[in-house]
């Protein structure tokens, strides 16, 4: 069986835009790698139910935004771009009930709304921004910088700001305006950048890239409130170089905990237990260097990784019963890979 991926990445040496890569799941290898679409530096992307790729864009102006694609040939037939941004955003998502595409911009402390039309397209809608109430870290000391923004189990929005150590909750209305439910202010210099939510414990789960921790939050969803109750590092005590934690992903039986570590090279393995506890398992290199972002396969028997600086994509297998990896390609070349996605 072959499965496809889609690749967002950084246009700053070879990249020309968005990739598209094979999975096949019988001979267990990563297969012809091809170009998608070309953009300025897609580093997110993600796919509508209706089969159209929503993607983060930047124009040869520096200006940023979105950019929305049919997903029925190669190369990817061009919809429309949005780029009403300062500069390109970091995240984006799709909100398939209410018809809206999400991007969250590191560098201008916006989250934007857009509507998708009949036809695939975009138009802006609204947008927040965050101020003020910065972290003690230097990479915090510039603004606010929201790194991620999804919809919670019950429908809100989500944001992780990585700027103000924060995780906002917002409500959504039908015109796409956000009104702030709660935020919760983690401790100083946590630097949360993505987050996952398990509605069946009631459970959210905050990577921070800045002190390379993950948190366990409880998650109230009447209220929409948030708190912590346990933290733990995802590096070992005795590592003293950089590092950046960054990709964060849930098993779907709830039972692992999946997160990407830039410096120290390796993705992290934690169990949950029953008290919802996180344990260590594992720690895996990714074969390469700086690992953004992972993906399960669609059954999860696999994992593919992408390593910016060293430009390869690592696949392992996984054990669905200890959560374990194993090695099974390295070296498969992906330019400036930061963000896989699984394709319908």
């Amino acid at each position: 069986m072959t499965e496809k991926f889609l690749i967002g990445t950084y246009t700053k040496k070879d990249s020309q835009g968005i990739y598209e890569l094979e999975l096949d799941t019988e001979n267990k290898k990563m297969q012809n790698l091809q170009l998608v679409a070309k953009a300025g530096n897609p580093t997110y992307v993600t796919l509508s139910k209706a089969n159209r790729i929503y993607s983060v864009d930047k124009g040869a102006d520096g200006k940023g935004g979105a950019m929305a694609l049919e997903n029925t040939d190669r190369p990817a037939p061009e919809i429309n771009t949005c780029l009403n941004e300062d500069t390109n955003p970091a995240y984006i998502t799709v909100d398939e009930g209410r018809q809206f595409v999400y991007t969250a911009n590191y560098h201008t402390g916006e989250v934007m709304v857009y509507k998708i039309e009949d036809n695939g397209a975009l138009t802006y809608l609204n947008k927040v921004v965050h101020e003020g109430d910065m972290g003690p870290r230097p990479e915090q000391e510039d603004g606010a910088h929201p790194h991620f923004a999804d919809l919670t189990p019950d429908g809100r929005l989500a944001v992780v700001d990585l700027g103000q150590d924060r995780v906002y909750i917002y409500n959504i209305a039908d015109d796409g305006s956000l009104t702030k439910q709660f935020s919760l202010k983690m401790e100083a210099g946590f630097g949360p950048r993505h987050i996952v939510f398990d509605e069946k414990r009631g459970i959210a789960l905050v990577v921070g890239e800045l002190s390379s921790k993950l948190a366990v939050l409880n998650y109230d969803e009447a209220t929409g409130h948030l708190d912590v109750r346990q933290i733990t590092s995802t590096i070992p005590s005795d590592w003293t170089s950089h590092n950046g934690a960054a990709a964060i992903r849930l098993s779907n039986d709830g039972k692992f905990v999946y997160v990407s570590n830039r410096g120290n090279n390796s993705l992290a393995v934690f169990s949950l237990n029953d008290e919802n506890k996180l344990h260590l398992e594992q720690l895996i290199s990714t074969e390469g260097d700086f690992p953004r972002d992972f993906n399960f396969n669609k059954d999860e028997k696999f994992v593919i990784v992408v390593n910016q600086n060293t430009d390869n994509a690592t696949l392992y297998s996984r054990d669905a019963a200890s959560g374990k990896l194993t090695m099974l390609q390295k070296d498969f070349t992906v330019p400036e890979g930061v963000c896989v996605a699984q394709e319908n």
